[in-house]
C-alpha cells in the first residue's frame, strides 16, 4: 500500500523501482526505507479522541507548518542538486545581464527552470515547462525520466522547441555585454556573434604583440593558394590525423562538419542550410532540367540565359542557375535521337539508325534544283524520330488513359495514332542588327500534333488518348523550320519533300517501342489539316488566291460561286491534282493556254502534300471565313425557299448561328 502511495504522490517511482540496477529486497524492520519515506508524505490525518478543539486545530497547524518546512527544504535541495548536475554557469547567461528591468514574472518565464539562467536553445516538455536543452538532457539521465518542475513523466523525446513567436521574444532581449570597457547593448540574437568580435580582437591584440617589430601579416583569405597551404600546414597535418583515426581519412566532411559549427555558432543559419544541402548531395542551385524549362518558357535566347547565369553567379557567389552545356545535355534526353525504336518492315530509303537529333535541312541535295538555286537555311528532325520522342513524353498519359479504360497496362498494341500536320509562313524573322549569312527574311514551320490514340482491344477501338488542346503550342512538335517565303514553291518543295517522302513510309510500317519496360507496337495515319489557303494552294500546286478558280475545295470559278450560294460539295483531291499537273506539264490535247488552264482548273505546280479539304477556323482565310459565316446563315434561313427575306429575319439567322458556334464549338463570333 506504501508504495502504491508513493506511486501516486510526489516521488517517481524509480525510487523504488529503479532502471538500471537490480533492487536489493531486505525484511522488513522498523527502520525500514519504504515506510519512512511514505511517513513523509501527505498523510489523511487521524481524529484525536477526547481532545479540546482549539488544541487540536494547534497541534493540527504545527503538524502542517512541520510538513511544509520539510517539503520546501526538499526541493529547496532537488534544486541545488539540479544546478550541481547542470553546472552550467560558465556557458549560460545570468539574468542579471538583462540591461532592462524586466518584472519577475517574465523573467521566470524566460529563465531555465532548472538553472535560472536566461533560457539556451529552448525546449518544451509535454507539460508545457520550459528548459535549456543541456540542462533538462543531464537531469533527465540523472534523476529519471519526470519533469523537474512538477514530477509529470517526461522522456528527451518529448521535449519540442517552442513556437516562433516565443523565440522571436527570447532573441529580442537586450542585454549588457559582460566584457570590460564595453558598455554596448546587444539582443540576444546577436550576443555570440558580438561576443566572437571581442575574441577577435583579443586575437588580433596578441597577434600584434608578437609580430611587433616585423612585417604587419596578413588575413588568411588575402593570401595567395599557396600562402595559405604553407600557413595552414600544421592544422591540416593535425585534422588529416584526426580523420584517419577517427572518421576512416574522410578529411573533406571533417573539414566541412567543422565549417557548419562554426557557421551556427556564429547565426549563420542560412549559409549553414546551404553547405547542409551541399554535403548531402542536394545542392542549393536548380536542376539543369529545371534551368531549361525557364529558358524556353521565358524565351530567353542562350546567350540571353548566359548573361543572366553569369549575373546572378557573380551576384550571389553561388551556382543557382547551371551553365549551357549543362542544359544542352539535359535537352539531349527530350530531343529526338534519344530513344532506340525499330520498324516493321524497315522504312523504304530511310536508314535504320535511331540516334539522329537535328539534321541539316538542306542535306543530301544539290546546290541548285532543275537550276534554281537555293540559297537558304533549314534544319530539322526525322519524321519517325520526332514521333518517337513525342510518344515517350507522352508515356504517363497513355499509361493512365488505358488504366482510365480498366486495362491492363502490360498491353502491347495495336495502338492507332492520329497525326495532325501543319505548316504555315511566320512572316519576318530577319535579325535587326545581327552580321550572320545573307537569308531571306521569312521562315516557315512544317510541324505535328498528336491528336488521339487508340488501342484495339478485343473487337473494339479503345481511345486512351485525345488532345484537349489541340491549337496550343505546347503540343505542338516542331519537325522542319527553314528560312524561306512561303509563296517559293520550288524551295519549299527542296525541303519538304524527304519529309513526305518519310512520312509515305510509315503509312506502310508498324512502330516498335519500348514503353513501360514491355515492347509495343503503333500504326500511324496522318491528317494535314493544318493549312491555310495560301498554303494549301502552295502544296496543292494550285493557283494564288487572286485566280479565277476561287475555291481550294472545290472547281468553282469566281462567277460560279457568285451566281451559286447554296449548292456546293467538295470536289478536290491530292491524286486528282497530282493528274491536273501531268496534264498541264505534258498538254496531251495540245490546247491552248486559256484551254488547258480550263481543262486543269487552276492546277499549275506539282502537288507534294497531301491535304485533307478542310475549313479550319483558326488557319482560314479571313475572307473566306466572312463568306461561309455568310453561307451558313442563308443555310439556316433557307434563302433558296425566301430570297426576299427582311433585315430582321437576317439578323435573327446571324443570332442563331452565332448561338450554335458559342455553345456546340466553343467559337466566340465577332
Amino acid at each position: 500500500w506504501s508504495i502504491i502511495q508513493r506511486k501516486f504522490s510526489s516521488s517517481p517511482y524509480e525510487v523504488y523501482f529503479p532502471r538500471n540496477s537490480t533492487m536489493e529486497w531486505q525484511p522488513h524492520s522498523p527502520n525500514c526505507d519504504v515506510c519512512l519515506t511514505s511517513c513523509r508524505g501527505i498523510k489523511r490525518k487521524k481524529q484525536l479522541p477526547n481532545l479540546q478543539l482549539a488544541k487540536r486545530l494547534k497541534i493540527i497547524a504545527e503538524r502542517a507548518r512541520k510538513n511544509r518546512c520539510g517539503k520546501n527544504q526538499g526541493k529547496l535541495n532537488n534544486k541545488n542538486l539540479m544546478k550541481k548536475i547542470t553546472n552550467c554557469k560558465k556557458i549560460h547567461l545570468s539574468t542579471k545581464l538583462l540591461a532592462v528591468d524586466y518584472p519577475v514574472n517574465f523573467i521566470k518565464a524566460i529563465s531555465c527552470q532548472i538553472c535560472e539562467h536566461i533560457l539556451s536553445d529552448p525546449v518544451e516538455t509535454t507539460c508545457r515547462h520550459l528548459f535549456c536543452r543541456t540542462c533538462i538532457l543531464k537531469c533527465l539521465k540523472v534523476m529519471g525520466s519526470y519533469c523537474p518542475s512538477c514530477l509529470y513523466p517526461c522522456f528527451p523525446t518529448d521535449l519540442v522547441t517552442p513556437v516562433r513567436s516565443f523565440l522571436n521574444i527570447l532573441d529580442s532581449l537586450t542585454l549588457r555585454c559582460p566584457v570590460k570597457e564595453c558598455d554596448e547593448e546587444i539582443l540576444l540574437g546577436k550576443y555570440g556573434q558580438h561576443l566572437s568580435s571581442h575574441k577577435e580582437m583579443e586575437g588580433k591584440e596578441i597577434y600584434t604583440h608578437i609580430n611587433k617589430g616585423g612585417r604587419p601579416r596578413q588575413h588568411l583569405l588575402s593570401l595567395t593558394r599557396r600562402a595559405q597551404k604553407h600557413r595552414l600546414r600544421e592544422l591540416k597535418l593535425q585534422v588529416k590525423t584526426f580523420a584517419e583515426k577517427e572518421e576512416g581519412g574522410d578529411i573533406k566532411a571533417v573539414c566541412m562538419t567543422l565549417f557548419l559549427l562554426a557557421l551556427r555558432a556564429k547565426n549563420e543559419h542560412r549559409q549553414a542550410d546551404e553547405l547542409e544541402a551541399i554535403m548531402q548531395g542536394r545542392g542549393s542551385g536548380l536542376h539543369p532540367a529545371v534551368c531549361l524549362a525557364i529558358r524556353v518558357n521565358t524565351f530567353l535566347s542562350c546567350s540571353q540565359y548566359h548573361k543572366m547565369y553569369r549575373t546572378v553567379k557573380a551576384v550571389t557567389g553561388r551556382q543557382i542557375f547551371q551553365p549551357l552545356h549543362a542544359l544542352r545535355t539535359a535537352e539531349k534526353a527530350l530531343l529526338p535521337g534519344y530513344h532506340p525504336f525499330e520498324w516493321k518492315p524497315p522504312l523504304k530509303n530511310v536508314s535504320a539508325n535511331t540516334e539522329v537529333g537535328i539534321i541539316d535541312g538542306l542535306s543530301g541535295l544539290p546546290h541548285s534544283v532543275d537550276d534554281y538555286p537555293i540559297d537558304t537555311i533549314a534544319k530539322r528532325f526525322r519524321y519517325d524520330a520526332a514521333l518517337v520522342s513525342t510518344l515517350m513524353d507522352m508515356e504517363e498519359d497513355i499509361l493512365e488513359g488505358m488504366k482510365a479504360h480498366d486495362l491492363d497496362d502490360y498491353l502491347n498494341g495495336p495502338f492507332t495514332v492520329v497525326v495532325k500536320e501543319s505548316c504555315d509562313g511566320m512572316g519576318d524573322v530577319s535579325e535587326k542588327h545581327g552580321c550572320g549569312p545573307a537569308v531571306p527574311e521569312k521562315a516557315v514551320r512544317f510541324s505535328f500534333t498528336v491528336m488521339t490514340i487508340t488501342i484495339t482491344h478485343g473487337n473494339a477501338n479503345v481511345r486512351i488518348f485525345e488532345e484537349v488542346k489541340p491549337n496550343s503550342e505546347l503540343c505542338c512538335k516542331p519537325l522542319c523550320l527553314m528560312l524561306a517565303d512561303e509563296s517559293d514553291h520550288e524551295t519549299l518543295t527542296a525541303i519538304l519533300s524527304p519529309l513526305i517522302a518519310e512520312r509515305e513510309a510509315m503509312k506502310n510500317s508498324v512502330l516498335l517501342l519500348e514503353m513501360g519496360g514491355i515492347l509495343r507496337t503503333f500504326k500511324f495515319i496522318f491528317r494535314g489539316t493544318g493549312y491555310d489557303e495560301k498554303l494549301v494552294r502552295e502544296v496543292e500546286g494550285l493557283e494564288a488566291s487572286g485566280s479565277t478558280y476561287i475555291c481550294t475545295l472545290c472547281d468553282a470559278t469566281r462567277l460560279e460561286a457568285s451566281q451559286n450560294l447554296v449548292f456546293h460539295s467538295i470536289t478536290r483531291s491530292h491524286a486528282e491534282n497530282l493528274e491536273r499537273y501531268e496534264v498541264w506539264r505534258s498538254n496531251p490535247y495540245h490546247e491552248s493556254v486559256d484551254e488547258l488552264r480550263d481543262r486543269v482548273k487552276g492546277v499549275s505546280a506539282k502537288p507534294f502534300i497531301e491535304t485533307v479539304p478542310s475549313i479550319d477556323a483558326l488557319h482560314c482565310d479571313i475572307g473566306n471565313a466572312a463568306e461561309f459565316y455568310k453561307i451558313f446563315q442563308f443555310e439556316i434561313g433557307e434563302v433558296y425557299k425566301n430570297p426576299d427575306a427582311s433585315k430582321e429575319e437576317r439578323k435573327r439567322w446571324q443570332s442563331a448561328l452565332d448561338k450554335h458556334l458559342r455553345k456546340k464549338m466553343n467559337l466566340k463570333p465577332i
